[in-house]
């Protein structure tokens, strides 16, 4: 696996701004996102690859505009069951909670 994009956004319900790094802390998320906190899912993930087939079938988007924290090349996120447990770097171990999420637009 390979991270190509990390974004967080101020205000849900809107696209997430790219950004060069960002921190994650440990039950929140990252800090700064609009989605951190205590809740089940603080951190969202998605497949570059994803991204790639949406351009291909004509849409003008980019990374954070799926509203994803984390883009990654090499692992399809959404075929993996609730409960894996993926590390990024040598300190972040995150646990998936929940496959996919409910588009409001």
């Amino acid at each position: 696996m390979k991270i190509v994009s990390i974004a967080v956004s101020r205000k849900k319900g809107t696209p997430k701004t790219p950004v060069d790094e960002a921190f994650i802390t440990e039950d929140h998320g990252l800090e700064g996102d609009a989605h951190a906190g205590p809740w089940h899912r603080q951190v969202s993930l998605l497949a570059a690859e994803s991204i790639e087939a949406a351009r291909a079938q004509g849409l003008e988007v980019g990374f954070g505009d799926f509203a994803e924290n984390i883009a990654t090349l090499g692992v399809d996120w959404k075929t993996l069951p609730v409960g894996t447990r993926a590390r990024l770097g040598a300190e972040v171990v995150l646990e998936i909670t929940q496959i996919g999420k409910e588009c409001h637009t």
